[in-house]
């Protein structure tokens, strides 16, 4: 660790168990140091789960472990090897600017990624500087842990700091480092690098790996591998469903985004939605729209074909019989996600049971709301109350008629109206990250004010509240002749 100083323990109890797979999988790499790093934020009810003493993170000595100036006790930085479908392309990637410390072991037991983003070039950067820019870094921030209010599984962020230096990009930015908390960061891209490059043994070697660390209940079944590939299409089909409840657009949902233990994971162009439209798109490089926002199952189970191709060699020791079992296994994932989301609309409507014409009724609905031009949040927020007049699709003969067919359906179950009302409370969130929000917050930070960024932070930590105070955060934005666009931020 030349040029690195150990602090001090403040609560770091990390383990490397992913350093101690076979050396393909990764380079040994210590992030770069930077020039006078500043805590611009901090995730504090994260840091306690993680068993982190908050005063001390706070500290100048945890400032500098944010930056990667300094190395905690017990780490082992490493920058991991993956590959990646991007855009349906297959290529060669890797943490190019990210490096895992470790693993946090919190007072639980529980196992946490701890990795820096934007601490310079590793031997996977492919040219880039391996530098972040403050906005990017504050957006995942943002976005990942209004993800986590909303109940959806995702990655975590623990602190930004900005590092006193310049990135260039169009222009001179500032530069920021992220610390992102994850369940894990094995990737269906990282089984793709592993399948290309590495052996049959070593392949096994990972996904034994995974599979104790994410899915311990299957290591004894018949057939494990199998069955790994069962519950990573599980996950998926659940975490898909949730993105499209609540209008959320991953933006670039290249392989190597896709994380096998479930969680979102790596927030680049994403974006929530405002007036509803399967079509929409944000990332200002899905120019065809392979990522829209409706196009984000059969993307999900495209990726998780490639996943599954990887497996080929540990499903069964004949082809055409692991050809097969993966075919059958990929085949599920349409019932299990229309039947997430099936019950995820159920919900939002304030149904309980189940009749068959529930799929056609929320689907009339949908369709009225693209037609209209109907803000996909606030209409079912206005649904909840029994507002109907707050909606778009207010004085409209269509929609009358689909609101008394909607109450009849919930007249005809057992719980009462104040039971419905409270589970459509539940789910249908009064704000989200809208975007031009985000962009506000962004933007006084990049001044060096952060106060509008705390003020939105703390309304999206709370978004089933409907409380008095979000009602400014749940308006549209003005409307404009541009559409909205996000990059990558690179």
């Amino acid at each position: 660790m030349t040029g690195l100083k150990s602090i001090i323990d403040i609560g770091w109890n990390l383990d490397n168990s992913y350093a101690r797979l076979p050396k393909k999988f990764f380079s040994s790499e210590n992030p770069t140091p930077v020039r006078s790093p500043k805590l611009v934020i901090l995730n504090k009810p994260l840091a306690a789960t993680l068993g982190l003493e908050v005063q001390a993170l706070e500290s100048d000595e945890g400032t500098e472990v944010f930056a990667g100036n300094r190395i905690p006790k017990g780490a082992s930085p490493i920058a991991q090897a993956y590959a990646g479908h991007q855009f349906g392309h297959f290529t060669m990637l890797g943490d190019g600017r990210a490096i895992l410390l470790g693993e946090q072991i919190t007072p639980l037991g529980e196992r946490y990624d701890i990795q820096l983003k934007g601490v310079g070039r590793t031997p996977y950067s492919r040219g880039g500087d391996g530098k972040a820019a403050l906005g990017p870094m504050l957006r995942e921030y943002i976005i990942s842990e209004a993800m986590f209010a909303l109940g959806i599984p995702t990655t975590r962020s623990l602190a930004v700091v900005t590092t006193g230096e310049k990135v260039i990009r169009e222009t001179d930015l500032p530069g920021a480092i992220l610390t992102r908390v994850a369940a894990s960061h094995i990737r269906v891209g990282t089984f793709q690098y592993v399948s290309q490059w590495c052996t049959d043994e070593e392949l096994m070697a990972l996904a034994d790996y995974t599979i104790e660390r994410h899915f311990p209940e299957v290591k004894d079944d018949n057939k494990p591998y199998l069955s790994l590939l069962n519950e990573v299409i599980k996950r998926q089909a659940s975490l898909i469903a949730q993105w499209q409840l609540v209008g959320f657009i991953h933006g670039v949902m290249n392989t190597d985004n896709m994380a096998i233990s479930g969680e979102t994971i790596d927030y680049g162009p994403c974006a929530f939605m405002d007036t509803y439209d399967p079509a929409t798109v944000f990332s200002s490089i899905d120019v065809r729209g392979r990522y829209a926002y409706g196009n984000q199952p059969s993307i999900a189970v495209w990726n998780l074909a490639r996943f599954a191709e990887t497996l080929v060699p540990l499903l069964h020791e004949t082809q055409d019989k692991a050809v097969e079992l993966a075919q059958d296994a990929l085949s599920s994932f349409e019932e299990l996600f229309n039947n997430n989301w099936l019950a995820g609309m159920r919900s939002k409507l304030g149904l309980f049971n189940q009749e068959p014409e529930d799929k056609s009724l929320i689907e009339n609905l949908l369709d009225m709301m693209k037609r209209h031009n109907a803000d996909y949040t606030n209409t079912f927020r206005a649904l909840t109350f029994d507002k109907p007049e707050d909606t778009a699709l207010a004085c409209n003969a269509e929609f009358e008629k689909w609101y008394k067919q909607w109450q009849e359906r919930r007249d005809r179950q057992q719980e009462s109206k104040a039971s419905s009302h409270q589970l459509m409370k539940g789910s249908n969130p009064a704000v989200i990250p809208r975007n031009h929000r985000v962009e506000e917050a962004l933007e006084a930070a990049a001044k060096g004010d952060y106060s509008v960024m705390n003020r939105l932070l703390e309304v999206l930590s709370r978004p089933y509240a409907h409380s008095p105070e979000q009602n400014e955060y749940s308006t549209l934005p003005a409307k404009s002749n541009r559409p909205y666009r996000t990059f990558c931020g690179t």
